[in-house]
């Protein structure tokens, strides 16, 4: 009985088992059918695309093979066109992290250059593989007509202009924002800062463009090796020479430079000429040392890969955008302007600045890009040598013919005496004459002469033996003797008080130095004898001892020499009262000596004779001075009334230290 239980449970078991596997089966018909289903629904589409085949087995077997390695390739350039639009996030915005978009960037233009190397390989074999499929009318011809139609298409946009754009135009649109970004890392990192120059003391601070930090440095030169290879180079340039150039450009606007545009007709004062020229040389020299050298280093620093055309043509360009030839054009116009001895020290100044800007001009403008500077720098140095050196050799002369202007009606200092005296020092300082040197050596070489400092020495001493001639001429046209005297006792010791102590002195000797110191006591003596020291002996008191029997007497011979001297003393301040010491030493002097020789007599007569007129019904007719009030007079002799003497009133009149019959053209 037991047996007969084992047998029902395993038969239980063994029925459960079959009905698990038949509901399995059950489940695997049903899908099976949904399949069959499925696959009924496409038979037909396959019945229609294999219908243009009409080979045989045999044949279809056979072009398999070929097939397969036509397919082959064109997968591949499918799944890198696939690949390459996967990197299109990552080339959105290359300001958040550079190195690794200019990354992506590289992998985009490998992938554009595999494209490009192995689209047409893989049409070629496509192309093939249609003429086998014809060849052996494995297809029929509407069929085989469809495939080379799309065939040629992809010949035709192969070799056309759309060859480039297979990235769908991500490749332009990447190295645009590439070129953005070159943009935006120079102007951010060029804005001009506030920076004053040791050149320009004194003056208000100004804007300088900053050189741009290394690490800015190295990211435009990582854009620009992405960028050069897709023929950008170019483009770039001229960002970066738009950019640097407004900043330039904007630094020379701080400083004011208006005057650059000045004609020559404009400049109307020496004053002016001065201002401007000083101010020229002061920003030529800010310009180049601070600006166009910073300029200069960073285009060396930026475009130091491409080679020495392109950086260097960069520079220029810069150059010429931010104007510096007008610092040039100005120097110009100023050597085209009237000569006179002030404009020589100008031209000196010009000249000193391009000078000492040599070195810097050779070393940043001295290859082809810049020949306009190159020429228009030559051709100032040239006019300046000419135009100095022409005012230089004709100062003799002009000095000479001041001789023919009369000497000055308050016997002072002419002004072409004490400006002559003055322009010789300053041409024998040490500003002027190691230029001055230099410059006539230069144009004496352009003649095939020679030239030393000591002809420079013999020149301008001859300057001062004309003024000595001219001095001696001069006191030739005064109709007295007093007033030839005090002239020349002015002069005299005009050159030898301006002239001790200074180069002019040290060059003229010790010995030419108490000539003039001479002269002026010699002189000075003989106004004085001429004039005040007569004075004295009309207070004669011959005939005035007193007796009390001839009072009447007495009172009338005083009161006649009284009479005398107060017209001789009148007569004397009118005539004295126009002239002029303008050395206030020398009239302090003067004065002295006048109211030493006068005050003691005048004085001591009235203390004796006074009396016998003070009774007098007009007394004040005799005693019109005192003592005290006379020497106040005599005190406030020779100031000068005026602005000064003007010699030549009539046509040449002096303004602002200008000396206009001073010029380098002889007149007619």
């Amino acid at each position: 009985m037991d047996r007969g239980i084992e047998h029902l449970i395993f038969a239980r078991k063994l029925l459960k088992t079959n009905m698990g596997k038949s509901k399995t089966l059950g489940l695997s018909i049903e899908k099976s059918g949904s399949r069959l289903c499925e696959i009924s629904q496409r038979l037909p589409s396959l019945e229609v695309a294999i219908r243009p085949i009409r080979a045989d087995r045999e044949s279809l077997n056979a072009v398999c093979g070929h097939i397969d390695r036509a397919v082959v390739p064109a997968a591949a350039v499918l799944k890198v066109f696939d690949a390459i639009h996967g990197l299109e996030k990552s080339l959105s915005d290359p300001q958040s992290n550079l190195l690794g978009y200019l990354s992506v960037l590289k992998r985009l233009e490998e992938a554009m250059r595999f494209l490009g190397d192995n689209c047409g390989m893989a049409i070629q074999w496509l192309g093939d593989i249609v003429e086998y499929l014809e060849d052996h009318m494995v297809a029929d011809q509407w069929f085989i007509s469809g495939l080379k139609k799309a065939i040629d298409g992809l010949r035709e946009l192969e070799s056309s202009e759309e060859k480039g754009r297979l990235d769908g135009g991500l490749l332009e649109v990447s190295l645009q924002r590439l070129e953005r970004e070159f943009l935006r890392l120079l102007t951010e990192n060029s804005a001009p800062l506030p920076m004053s120059s040791p050149a320009l003391a004194g003056q208000q601070a100004c804007l300088a463009p900053s050189p741009l930090p290394v690490a800015v440095i190295q990211k435009l030169q990582a854009i620009l090796d992405r960028l050069i290879p897709n023929k950008r180079l170019e483009k770039c340039v001229s960002i970066y020479i738009d950019v640097r150039s407004s900043n330039v450009r904007a630094s020379l606007q701080a400083l004011d430079l208006d005057y650059l545009e000045i004609s020559a007709s404009e400049f109307n004062t020496v004053a002016s000429i001065e201002t401007y020229i000083s101010q020229w040389g002061k920003h030529l020299e800010f310009a180049v040392k601070h600006l166009f050298d910073t300029e200069y280093k960073l285009c060396n620093d930026v475009f130091e890969k491409m080679g020495l055309d392109v950086w260097k043509g960069c520079f220029a360009k810069i150059t010429a955008q931010a104007g510096f030839l007008a610092f040039l054009q100005f120097g110009k116009t100023v050597t085209e302007g009237k000569k006179d001895p002030i404009k020589l020290l100008k031209l000196l100044d010009i000249f000193t600045s391009l000078n000492n800007l040599r070195m810097d001009f050779n070393r940043m403008f001295r290859d082809s890009p810049f020949a306009d500077i190159q020429n228009l720098t030559r051709d100032l140095i040239k006019r300046v040598i000419e135009g100095a050196s022409e005012i230089f050799w004709e100062l003799l002369v002009q000095v000479e013919l001041q001789r023919q202007t009369p000497p000055p009606p308050d016997c002072s200092v002419p002004k072409v005496v004490s400006f002559l005296t003055d322009y010789c020092n300053k041409l024998l300082g040490d500003d002027y004459k190691p230029i001055l040197v230099q410059v006539l050596c230069i144009e004496q070489s352009w003649k095939n002469q020679t030239f030393h400092e000591r002809i420079l020495i013999s020149e301008i001493l001859k300057l001062v033996r004309a003024i000595e001639l001219n001095l001696e001429t001069w006191s030739k046209g005064y109709a007295d003797a007093i007033s030839s005297h005090l002239f020349l006792m002015n002069n005299h010791w005009h050159l030898y008080k301006l002239s001790k102590n200074t180069k002019l002195g040290g060059f003229l000797g010790d010995s030419w130095l108490r000539e003039q110191e001479q002269y002026k006591d010699y002189y000075s003596s003989m106004f004085l004898r001429e004039s005040w020291c007569k004075l004295p002996s009309l207070l004669s008191r011959e005939g005035l001892i007193y007796f009390s029997g001839r009072r009447v007497s007495a009172r009338d011979l005083v009161k006649q020499r009284l009479k005398s001297f107060n017209e001789a003393f009148d007569q004397m301040i009118a005539k004295q009262a126009n002239y002029v010491i303008p050395d206030e030493e020398l009239r302090q002097m003067i004065c002295r000596s006048i109211i030493q020789t006068v005050i003691p007599v005048y004085r001591s007569y009235m203390q004796n004779y006074g009396p016998l007129v003070e009774q007098e019904q007009y007394v004040g007719k005799y005693t019109k001075f005192t003592a005290q009030s006379l020497e106040s007079i005599l005190g406030s002799l020779f100031h000068r009334k005026s602005a000064g003497y003007d010699a030549g009133k009539s046509s040449r009149k002096v303004k602002n230290g200008r000396i206009p019959h001073l010029q380098t053209s002889t007149p007619p």
